[in-house]
């Protein structure tokens, strides 16, 4: 019976290091299974010491530039002054340029394409001829009218003389009559039909595109060619509807034209959309410009700014040389440190930014000195050497 028992136990133990070697497989496991968090404590555990690094490194450049004397050691930078300027904000928005008086040329009737007056890229006036039709049928039933209508007339004459005379029927009379006038009504269609073989120019303006060729027929609503007139510009701009209260008619805009970085206009606005486009939530904003020696093209891209807030006295820098921690948001002025200047670093609030110009709200006030080059090589408390002033 004992031997059993001594069995027994060795069998206990066995399975209890079975047991804690499988619980300590399984915990392996576990472990391997989640690599990622070790890296993420390693990552975070490293992120610690280079933020105790930096600190201490700071501390000794302070503590550095607090000893060194030597002016020839100090940092060179250069300035600006601080001073209230007026600041305006605007939004970006695309737009397109458009002739105001464009046309498709086409015929209102059909016939085949005769002549064509014009080329490509010439000019013309309001009634010039662009295009002749075969018109020869037309011509031949208006002599045929004409000879009938001769005789109707003289008929009528005769029947009129008499009728006045008491003489014939009533009923002569005023079948000549009716003759005569169905004759020149039908007289005045072919002419007007005749007419209509001769395209004229709608507008004043440069002949574009030329689509047709001589001899080809032309067809009501076929277009023959373009006519466009540069003299005037619509400008088309879709703006967000969150700007619906601050766009409207007369409000001066700026456009700039990326193909003509020397030409920018301030000009009102000419119209607004009534309807806020439900594909892209925006509504349309046209502008009216005058096109100075035609040099802007229809379909090219505009740049409307509309501007959202002005302020007649900000204190602005550039917002390159605003940088930020886990404190907020700073930059660099100059102070003086026993006498020497130093870099001084100041945690501001900054307002909106547009272009090379950030609002300062709070941390600076007017007259203080900011570091605009070399904020990048100075920390704060270093001593460094003014080599300009830029404002």
């Amino acid at each position: 019976m004992k031997c059993i028992s001594g069995n027994n136990n060795q069998i206990m133990r066995k399975s209890v290091i079975l047991f804690a070697a499988i619980f300590l497989l399984s915990a392996c496991g576990a472990k391997r299974d989640n690599p990622g968090e070790d890296l993420r404590e390693q990552i975070s555990a490293y992120r610690q010491q280079a933020l105790k690094l930096n600190e201490q490194i700071a501390a000794l450049e302070q503590e550095l530039a607090a000893n060194d004397e030597n002016p020839a050691h100090a940092i060179p930078v250069e300035t600006m002054t601080l001073t209230y300027r007026p600041f305006r904000h605007y939004i970006d928005v695309s737009g397109t340029v458009e002739a105001i008086q464009s046309a498709y040329i086409s015929p209102e009737i059909n016939g085949q394409i005769k002549n064509i007056y014009v080329n490509e890229g010439d000019r013309v006036q309001k009634g010039d001829p662009l295009v002749k039709l075969n018109s020869s049928v037309t011509e031949q039933g208006i002599r045929e009218v004409e000879t009938a209508l001769e005789l109707a007339r003289t008929v009528y004459k005769k029947q009129k003389e008499l009728w006045d005379q008491n003489i014939g029927s009533e009923i002569e009379f005023l079948t000549a009559r009716n003759n005569m006038e169905s004759l020149e009504s039908r007289l005045s269609t072919l002419k007007a039909q005749h007419d209509m073989a001769l395209v004229l120019a709608p507008v004043n303006g440069i002949v574009d595109e030329i689509m047709v060729k001589e001899g080809e027929l032309g067809i009501p609503g076929m277009r023959m060619m373009e006519l466009v007139n540069l003299d005037e510009l619509y400008i088309n701009a879709d703006v967000s509807e969150t700007y619906l209260t601050k766009v409207k008619r007369g409000d001066a805009v700026v456009v700039d034209f990326p193909a003509y970085p020397g030409i920018s206009m301030e000009v009102p606005v000419h119209r607004t959309g009534n309807v806020v486009k439900s594909a892209n939530r925006t509504f349309t904003v046209q502008l009216k410009i005058r096109n100075r020696d035609e040099m802007l093209k229809p379909n090219s891209l505009a740049v409307v700014r509309i501007s959202d807030f002005s302020s007649d006295s900000a204190l602005l820098v550039p917002p390159i040389i605003v940088k930020q921690d886990m404190k907020g948001k700073y930059l660099y002025t100059v102070a003086e440190k026993n006498g020497n200047p130093v870099a001084s670093k100041r945690y501001i609030q900054t307002g909106l930014s547009y272009g090379d110009e950030t609002m300062v709200t709070e941390g600076l006030e007017p007259g203080e000195s900011v570091i605009i080059t070399g904020y990048n090589q100075v920390t704060d408390g270093i001593a460094v050497r003014n080599n300009g002033n830029k404002f």
